[in-house]
C-alpha cells in the first residue's frame, strides 16, 4: 500500500461500472452468474502485478474490495495449494476491510480448516526475508488486526499458541528461564503441560509446535536487524522506518492485554529490546517527526507497567518501589562479590542515587567490557545474540542494558499527575503528536494507547482513558479556536491586531488585570490561586447573545488568546494541509481560565433575572460586563518567570476571549475526575472486577453465579395475570403455594427453591481456545414457589391508590426484569421499539419496593433519554419525595412536579405546607386546641400526644369484641375524612373489610406524618446548599443524571458522602467506556473492618443499549478509528461474551417497516397489536406504499456537491424531500408527525433553507416536527420519516451498518428514502438492507383522491401515479397548492390550525453563523472524507 495513501481518493460508481482494469477483470471472472475457478495467472498477472506496479495504491485496493474480490473470488477459491500471491492478496483485502470498519472475520467462519491453513501461510510469509519490506509490513498489519480481534474464536485459536509459554524456549539461558518459572506456580504448570503436549505430538505436530515457539522470536530478531541496517538508499530506509513503526505498534498491542503479555513481556526484556531500540541507527535517524521515539515511549510504558504478569494484580506504589529496590540490592551484592574494591562506592551508595541513570553509569565507567559482561551474566541479563544479528554489542550497549535494568522507572500515576496538564496552551494543542494524529489516514500507526477487549488493571484503563480523552479534548479546543479566529478575520495594523469579522463565541478584550495571587499551599510550588478580571464590551451584542455571555457559570473554562497574524498569513486555507504551528493562524499564546462569577458595570454579581430587573428600573442597555477569572496557576508561574527574566509578558498581548458551548466544554472537570481516580486507587466491586477487565468467566458477574442472589422477590405489578406469569417463565417450574388455589391473581411473590441443570451435549476435551466461541453454557431449570398477598388499603382518596403497570411484558422482557432485580451485572440489548425504557423503569420499581434501604443511580447519555425514562418512573408507584433529577435537562421534563435538586427542596416545602394544613384540619376535627400545623416539629408533637393515642384507643375498643357497626361508629375521624369521593365505609360488607378501610385511613394519616418527619430537616437547615446536599445524600432513593454530569461532578458528589447500591444506565452503547465507568465510582469506598481493604458497595449494574446502532461520537479521526475511543463498555462486554438478554418483540413500526431492519436482528418479532391496531393496518393517504426507495436523478445537472470540505449536499434530494412533505401536508398529515432526516449535516442545512423558503410562515405547510441528521435522531421516532441519503458517487459512511440501522428504524407508519439505487445496490454490506426496497420500484407512487386519514387498508390494491423526478413532483404539488388556495377562497375547506411552535424542531448548529463553517466545526469526519453531525 502506498505509504502516502489513505482514504481520500475513493472509487465511485463510475469506477465500479466503467472500463477500469480491475472492474473489467471482476466482470470477467467473478461478477458473473457463475463465478469462474480461481486462475493463478489472473491472480498474479491481472491483479498482483498491477497492484505492485501501482505501489499498492489504496484506491485500487479499495476498488477491489468493493468489487467483492475477497468474498466472491479469492476466499471461495482458496486451497492449501494456493499461490503466495493469492495469500498476500487475501491479507491485503482483509486489511482494507478492517480500515473501512467492515466485518471481516465472519467471512472465514464457515471454512475454519482453510482459515487455519491461510493463517499459517501468513505467519510463514511474515518471516520470509525474500519478500519486500513493504509486503511484510502489510502482513504485519494483518497480524495486528488479528491480535486485536481475539473475541473471534476463529482468530483466537490461531493467535494463542504464538504467545504461549513455549516462546520461553528462546530465553537466553536455562537458568534465566528457571528463575522466571520459580516466581509462580502457574507458569510451572503451563510449562509442564506444553512439554507434555510436545512429547505426545507426532513429527508434524512437533514441527508445528517448534514453529509456534520460534515465530515471534524470529520476528523480533528481524526487527532488530532492520533497526541496525546500514548502507540503505532513501526508499529502503523509509520502508524500514515504516515497518519498524508497525512492529512497535504490534508489540504495544501484545503488551497491552494480559493473555498476550503474560509470556511475551519476559521475552522482550530478555532480549534487551528497549536498549537495543534506543541505541539503534533508526532511532537516531527518526528526528523528522519522532514517531519511532514516541512509539518507543509507549512500549516502554507497557513493558514497565506495574502489574504481575502471571496473576494480573496491579502493583501498588510500595510494591513497585520494593521491586526496584530488590534489583538494586542484587546489583550491589553482585558488585560486592565480583569487584569489592573497584565498586566499593556503588556497594555503599543509597538506593535513591543508584536509581538515577547518570549516577549509576558513573559508577560503572571504571569497569572493562569483560567485567561489564560478567556482571550482566550474574544479573541474568542477555549479552549475546545470534551470530548473524546486526545488533551492535559494544560497551555503550552493555552500559545501557545495565542502566535500563537498574534505573528507577516512572510510576504511571506520576505521569498523569505531573506530565499531563488538563488545561491546554498554544504548545500542547499544537504538540507534534496531536498534529500527527490530525493527518491520520491508516497508512502509519500512532503513539496512542488503544482501547480493546481487555485492560491490564483498573489503573491501566484510567491511564489510557485519560490520555485519549485529553487528546480528544485538545483536538476539539484547537479546532474551535482556529474556527473562531478564522471567523474574526484578524489583521495586523500598526503593531496592533484588528478583527474585521465576527464570532459569537469570542469578544476582543484588553489586557487582563491580575487582582490577586495566593501563595502556594504546603508541599506545592504553584500559586494556590491567581485571580484576574477582564472587561467585556457587550454594547454591540444582540440581547440574546449578551445573555449567553452573562450566563457563563462558575468553573466554566474560557480561553484567553493573543492573536497577532503575520501579514503574509492573514487567512486560513480551507481543505488543504497547513503549517502545523500556531503561527499559521496568528495565535501567539493561549491561556485557560475558569469563571468565578460575572459582574455588572458596577462590580455586582449578576442575577439570573438581571435583565428583567433592568427593565423594571428603566436602566439603559448595558455596555460592559466584567468577568472574574481564576487563571491556570502552573502556566502563570512559568509566564511570571519569563516576564521576570525579561522575555516578555504574555498577558500584555492577550487580546481575545473565547468561550465554548457548555455541553462541549466540560473536559477539565472530566479529566480532573479521571486523574483523581488514577491517584486514589479506588476499587470497583469485587464481583465485577474480572469481567470488567476482560478476564475469566464472562458469566461470573451474572446473578445466577453470585452467592448473594435473592431467593425471594415480590414482582408486584410485573405480571398482569396468571397466564402472563406462565408465559413469562416458560421452561421453569412453578409451584403454587399450598394455601392458594391452582391459579390466582397478582401480585406474585416468586421464591426460588432449587435449580436443575440440563446436561449439555458431550464434546471432546478441548481447550477454550480450540472452541471458536467457547463452551456452550449449561441450561438450568429453576423451580419457583409462587405465593400472593392482598395489598394493604393505602387510604380512601384516589391519590392514595398505588400506580400500577399496564404493560404486558414479553418473556424476554420479564427475563431482563428478573435479572435486573437481582444483584449482579445485567446487559439488555434492545433493538428499536422493543420497550427498553419500560423494562428499565420496571426494574427500578421492583428494586424500590423489594429493597427499601437501597438507592439507585439512573444514568443516560442524553438529557432527552433521561427525561423520557424519568417521566415513566414518576408515573409508577414511587413516592415523589424519593425522586431526584440532577443536571440541566430537568427543565425539559413534561411533568407537573419539578425534580431538580433545588426544585425538590422547593417541592418539599410546598408539600410540607399542604400537609401542615391537613394537620391543622385534623386537629380541628378531633377538637385538639393549638396551632399544631405551624411547623413539622409541632406536627410531630401532635402526632405523639393526640393522634397516636387516639388510634390506640380505637383499636383497643374494636379489636376484640366489636362488630362491623362498632368499627364504623367508633371510628374517630369521620369529620376529617368527610371529603372522600365516596362514603368511607360504603363498600364494607363485614367487620374485616371495615377494619381494613379504617387501617387504610390510618396509613393515610401515618404517611402524612412520615413525610412531615422527612421534611423537618429542611426547616432546620438554613442554607439552600445544605438543603440540596441533604436531599441528595439522605432523602432521595432514585437519583437521575447524565453520564456527563456524573463525570463532571464525581469528586463533589463523592465528597458529600453520597451512597448508592445500584446503577441503571440507559443508552449505554452510546456512552464512551470511561463515561460509563465513572458513575460506578461516585461514592467513597467502604471499609467493613479495620483489617479489610476498602471495597465498592455496588450491588447491581443494569446496562441497556444496542451495539448495532450508533456508537459514541468522537470527533478526532485518530482517537475514533485508531485508538478506538468510540468503544462503549456495553459493546466490549458483548464482545467478551458476557451473558445478555435480547429483547425480541417490537411495537414501534408496521411489521413491513420492521422487516427493513430485521436482518440485523434475526430473532426480532412484532407485538400482536402491530397487526391489528387501525393505525398500523390503514394505508398512508395518497401514497401507494408504506415504504419506498425513490431514486432521485441529477437535478439541474448535479447530484451530490461539496461546496466546502466535508459539507456534502444534494439539491435534488432536498427539493424532493420538501416537495414530498408539502404533498403530505396538503393531504392533511399533521406537521408534527413528519420528520425529515438526512445522512449529512450539509444536507440538513440545505433542507432547512428550502423549508424556510417554501414552508415557514405558510399555514398550509408549516415546519416538520423535526429536521436533522440521523445521528442526532437515535432514540427518537415519528409516524412518517422522509430520509435523504445524499450520496450519488459512493455509499460513504452509510456502509457503517449501525448508521443504516438507525436510519431505517425511526419510522412507525411510513418511510420514504431518497437516494440513488446504483450507489447502494453495489455494496455487499448494504444489499440486504435495501433488498425489500427494490421490489417496489424506484419512482414515487401516489394515489389520487385520498385525504389523511384514509380508510384504505395497507394491503389493498389501488391504482397509482408515478412521479418521474423532482420537477414532476414539484409541478404536481404546485398545482395541488393552487387548487387548495382556490378552494379556500371559495370558502371550501379551512386552513390548518396555527401551530404554537411553528418552526418545528430543527437540529441546532454549533454557532449559527455561516452554515458551512458551522457544520465543519460540528462535523464528524469518517474515513472517506464525509462528515456527519454528532
Amino acid at each position: 500500500m502506498d505509504r502516502e495513501a489513505g482514504p481520500s481518493g475513493r472509487p465511485t460508481i463510475a469506477d465500479l461500472t466503467g472500463d477500469n482494469h480491475y472492474a473489467s477483470v471482476a466482470r470477467a471472472n467473478w461478477l458473473t452468474a457463475a463465478p469462474q475457478k480461481v486462475l493463478p495467472e489472473v491472480v498474479e498477472r491481472e491483479i498482483w502485478d498491477h497492484l505492485e506496479g501501482e505501489d499498492f495504491s489504496y484506491f485500487s485496493l479499495l476498488l477491489l474490495e468493493q468489487l467483492q474480490t475477497l468474498e466472491r473470488y479469492l476466499w471461495p477459491g482458496y486451497t492449501d495449494d494456493a499461490s503466495n500471491h493469492h495469500v498476500l492478496l487475501l491479507a491485503l483485502l482483509v486489511n482494507v476491510k478492517r480500515q473501512e470498519h467492515l466485518p471481516v472475520w465472519q467471512l472465514f467462519a464457515e471454512k475454519p480448516d482453510e482459515f487455519s491453513s491461510f493463517f499459517r501461510r501468513v505467519l510463514s510469509l511474515s518471516v520470509d526475508k525474500s519478500l519486500s519490506t513493504r509486503v511484510r509490513m502489510q502482513l504485519l498489519v494483518f497480524l495486528i488486526g488479528a491480535f486485536q480481534s481475539l473475541d473471534s474464536g476463529l482468530v483466537r485459536k490461531e493467535c494463542a499458541p504464538l504467545v504461549s509459554i513455549g516462546i520461553w524456549h528462546n530465553l537466553h539461558s536455562a537458568s534465566a528461564r528457571e528463575q522466571h518459572l520459580a516466581k509462580s506456580a502457574q507458569p510451572q504448570k503451563a510449562w509442564r503441560a506444553a512439554g507434555k503436549k510436545y512429547d505426545n505430538a507426532d513429527s508434524a505436530g512437533q514441527g508445528r509446535l517448534r514453529f509456534e515457539r520460534s515465530w515471534l522470536y524470529t520476528l523480533l530478531l528481524n526487527f532488530l536487524d532492520k533497526l541496525y541496517e546500514q548502507d540503505l538508499n532513501a526508499d529502503q530506509k523509509q520502508d524500514n522506518m515504516l515497518y519498524c513503526e508497525r512492529f512497535l505498534e504490534f508489540l504495544c498491542d501484545l503488551e497491552s492485554q494480559l493473555p498476550t503479555r503474560r509470556y511475551v513481556n519476559t521475552l522482550l526484556q530478555d532480549l534487551n529490546l528497549l536498549p537495543a531500540i534506543r541505541l539503534s541507527a533508526l532511532y537516531d535517524d527518526s528526528s523528522e517527526d519522532a514517531l519511532v521515539r514516541d512509539m518507543y515511549q509507549l512500549l516502554s510504558h507497557y513493558i514497565y507497567f506495574p502489574v504481575d504478569d502471571n496473576t494480573g494484580k496491579q502493583l501498588s506504589r510500595q510494591q513497585f518501589d520494593e521491586a526496584h529496590n530488590a534489583r538494586i540490592s542484587r546489583l550491589q551484592k553482585v558488585a560486592l562479590t565480583l569487584h569489592p574494591e573497584k565498586l566499593k562506592i556503588l556497594v555503599l551508595a543509597n538506593f535513591g542515587s543508584l536509581g538515577q541513570r547518570e549516577e549509576l553509569v558513573s559508577h560503572l565507567e571504571a569497569m572493562t567490557d569483560l567485567e561489564l559482561a560478567e556482571m550482566c551474566q550474574h544479573l541474568a541479563i542477555r549479552t549475546a545474540y545470534p551470530d548473524r544479528s546486526l545488533v551492535v554489542q559494544d560497551r555503550p550497549f552493555l552500559l545501557d542494558v545495565l542502566a535500563s535494568h537498574i534505573e528507577r522507572k516512572p510510576f504511571y500515576a506520576d505521569k498523569v499527575q505531573h506530565e499531563r496538564p488538563v488545561l491546554p496552551t498554544e504548545h500542547t494543542i499544537y504538540d507534534q503528536s496531536l498534529l500527527r494524529a490530525d493527518e491520520y489516514n491508516g497508512s502509519r500507526p500512532l503513539a496512542l494507547p488503544k482501547l480493546n477487549l481487555q485492560y491490564l488493571t483498573l489503573g491501566d484503563l484510567l491511564w489510557r482513558s485519560f490520555t485519549l480523552y485529553r487528546n480528544e479534548a485538545f483536538f476539539e479546543v484547537r479546532k474551535h479556536v482556529e474556527d473562531t479566529i478564522k471567523r474574526l478575520q484578524p489583521r495586523s495594523q500598526g503593531g496592533n491586531t484588528r478583527f474585521d469579522g465576527f464570532s459569537k463565541m469570542a469578544i476582543p478584550i484588553g489586557r487582563p488585570a491580575i487582582i490577586d495571587t495566593s501563595p502556594p499551599r504546603v508541599g506545592e510550588d504553584d500559586p494556590a490561586e491567581v485571580r484576574s478580571e477582564i472587561v467585556l464590551d457587550v454594547s454591540r451584542l444582540q440581547p440574546g447573545l449578551r445573555r449567553e455571555w452573562e450566563s457563563l457559570r462558575p468553573d466554566d473554562v474560557v480561553f484567553l488568546l493573543a492573536v497577532n497574524p503575520a501579514e503574509t498569513n492573514k487567512r486560513l486555507t480551507n481543505g488543504h494541509k497547513h503549517d502545523p504551528g500556531a503561527e499559521k493562524v496568528g495565535l501567539k499564546a493561549l491561556r485557560c481560565a475558569e469563571v468565578i462569577n460575572v459582574l455588572d458595570e458596577n462590580g455586582r454579581v449578576l442575577r439570573r433575572d438581571q435583565e428583567a430587573r433592568d427593565e423594571v428600573d428603566g436602566l439603559a442597555r448595558p455596555r460592559q460586563r466584567r468577568l472574574m477569572l481564576r487563571l491556570d496557576t502552573a502556566e502563570y508561574k512559568k509566564d511570571k518567570a519569563r516576564s521576570d527574566a525579561g522575555r516578555g509578558d504574555v498577558y500584555e498581548s492577550i487580546n481575545l476571549i473565547v468561550r465554548r458551548r457548555a455541553r462541549e466544554n466540560n473536559f477539565k472537570a472530566v479529566l480532573d475526575s479521571i486523574r483523581q481516580l488514577v491517584l486514589s486507587d479506588a476499587p470497583i466491586p469485587s464481583w465485577l472486577q474480572d469481567v470488567f477487565l476482560g478476564f475469566g468467566d464472562p458469566a461470573s458477574a451474572s446473578y445466577k453465579r453470585l452467592p448473594n442472589r435473592s431467593k425471594r422477590i415480590d414482582y408486584r405489578d410485573t405480571f398482569l395475570d396468571w397466564q402472563h406469569l406462565i408465559e413469562s417463565t416458560a421452561g421453569n417450574v412453578l409451584e403454587p403455594d399450598a394455601d392458594a388455589e391452582a391459579s390466582f391473581s397478582p401480585p406474585y411473590v416468586l421464591e426460588s427453591t432449587g435449580t436443575t441443570a440440563v446436561p449439555a451435549s458431550k464434546s471432546g476435551k478441548k481447550r477454550r481456545r480450540d472452541q471458536p466461541d467457547g463452551p456452550e453454557p449449561a441450561q438450568a431449570v429453576e423451580t419457583y414457589k409462587v405465593s400472593t398477598y392482598k395489598p394493604p388499603n393505602t387510604g380512601p382518596y384516589p391519590t392514595d391508590a398505588p400506580k400500577v403497570n399496564t404493560v404486558r411484558f414479553t418473556p424476554a422482557q420479564t427475563e431482563a426484569i428478573t435479572s435486573g432485580t437481582q444483584p449482579g451485572l445485567t446487559l439488555i440489548v434492545g433493538p428499536p421499539g422493543t420497550g427498553k425504557t419500560d423494562v428499565a423503569t420496571q426494574v427500578i420499581n421492583n428494586i424500590y419496593h423489594n429493597f427499601p434501604q437501597q438507592r439507585t443511580l439512573l444514568i443516560a447519555h442524553s438529557n432527552q433519554a433521561l427525561n423520557q425514562l424519568f417521566q415513566k418512573i414518576a408515573a409508577l408507584d414511587i413516592d415523589e419525595r424519593h425522586l431526584l433529577r440532577l443536571g440541566h435537562g430537568e427543565e425539559d421534563l413534561r411533568t407537573d412536579t419539578s425534580f431538580s435538586k433545588v426544585g425538590r427542596v422547593d417541592s418539599f416545602m410546598e408539600r410540607g405546607a399542604q400537609y401542615l394544613a391537613e394537620v391543622q384540619r385534623l386537629a380541628a376535627s378531633i377538637g385538639a386546641p393549638g396551632a399544631h400545623g405551624s411547623s413539622c416539629e409541632t406536627a410531630q408533637y401532635f402526632d405523639q400526644v393526640y393522634v397516636g393515642p387516639l388510634w390506640k384507643r380505637y383499636w383497643d375498643d374494636v379489636a376484640q369484641n366489636g362488630t362491623k357497626e362498632d368499627v364504623v361508629e367508633k371510628f374517630p375521624l369521620h369529620d376529617f375524612f368527610s371529603d372522600t369521593p365516596a362514603p368511607l365505609f360504603r363498600l364494607a360488607t363485614n367487620k374485616e373489610e371495615a377494619i381494613e378501610i379504617a387501617k387504610g385511613c390510618e396509613r393515610h394519616i401515618r404517611h402524612m406524618f412520615d413525610e412531615l418527619a422527612d421534611i423537618r430537616p429542611f426547616e432546620i437547615l438554613r442554607s439552600q446548599r445544605d438543603k440540596s446536599n441533604y436531599l441528595l445524600v439522605k432523602e432521595a432513593r432514585v437519583i437521575a443524571m447524565t453520564s456527563t454530569h456524573a463525570a463532571m461532578r464525581r469528586q463533589e458528589i463523592a465528597a458529600l458522602g453520597f451512597r448508592y447500591d445500584n446503577v441503571v444506565m440507559e443508552e449505554s452503547a452510546q456512552v464512551t467506556e470511561i463515561e460509563a465507568f465513572l458513575p460506578f465510582m461516585l461514592q467513597k469506598p467502604r471499609q467493613t473492618s479495620p483489617d479489610s481493604p476498602p471495597s465498592n458497595p455496588l450491588q447491581r449494574i443494569f446496562l441497556v443499549g444496542d451495539h448495532l446502532q450508533n456508537a459514541p461520537v468522537i470527533h478526532s479521526p485518530a482517537s475514533r478509528d485508531y485508538a478506538n475511543l468510540a468503544q462503549s463498555l456495553f459493546h466490549r462486554l458483548i464482545r467478551l461474551g458476557v451473558p445478555h438478554t435480547v429483547l425480541d418483540a417490537q411495537g414501534r413500526s408496521r411489521p413491513s417497516i420492521a422487516e427493513l431492519y430485521k436482518w440485523r436482528y434475526p430473532r426480532l418479532t412484532n407485538l400482536p397489536f402491530t397487526s391489528t391496531a387501525p393505525e398500523f393496518t390503514t394505508a398512508n393517504a395518497g401514497l401507494r406504499h408504506e415504504y419506498q426507495f425513490i431514486s432521485v436523478p441529477d437535478y439541474k445537472g448535479q447530484g451530490e456537491t461539496e461546496p466546502t470540505p466535508h459539507f456534502v449536499q444534494n439539491l435534488g434530494e432536498a427539493e424532493y424531500a420538501v416537495a414530498l412533505y408539502q404533498y403530505m401536508r396538503l393531504l392533511g398529515y399533521p406537521a408534527e408527525r413528519i420528520t425529515i432526516l438526512t445522512a449529512y449535516a450539509g444536507q440538513r442545512a440545505l433542507i432547512r433553507d428550502v423549508l424556510e423558503h417554501r414552508c415557514k410562515g405558510n399555514r398550509l405547510f408549516g415546519m416538520p416536527g423535526w429536521v436533522g441528521t440521523v445521528d442526532k435522531y437515535q432514540g427518537e421516532q415519528n409516524d412518517y420519516v422522509i430520509l435523504s441519503l445524499v450520496r450519488t458517487k459512493s455509499p460513504g459512511f452509510l456502509r457503517d451498518l449501525r448508521r443504516l440501522t438507525v436510519a431505517l428504524s425511526r419510522a412507525r407508519l411510513g418511510l420514504y428514502v431518497l437516494g440513488r439505487k446504483e450507489v447502494f445496490d453495489g455494496s455487499l454490506e448494504l444489499r440486504e438492507g435495501f433488498a425489500r426496497f427494490w421490489e417496489r420500484g424506484e419512482k414515487l407512487k401516489l394515489v389520487v383522491g385520498e385525504m389523511w386519514p384514509c380508510q384504505r387498508g395497507v394491503e389493498d390494491e389501488v391504482e397509482s401515479v408515478e412521479m418521474e423526478g423532482v420537477e414532476h413532483l414539484g409541478q404536481y404539488v404546485a398545482e395541488m397548492t393552487k387548487a387548495k388556495v382556490e378552494d379556500l377562497k371559495r370558502g371550501k375547506g379551512m386552513l390548518p390550525p396555527v401551530v404554537v411552535k411553528e418552526e418545528g424542531r430543527v437540529e441546532e448548529e454549533d454557532e449559527g453563523e455561516e452554515a458551512a463553517g458551522a457544520e465543519m466545526q460540528d462535523a464528524e469526519v469518517d474515513g472517506d472524507g464525509d462528515e456527519m453531525a454528532e
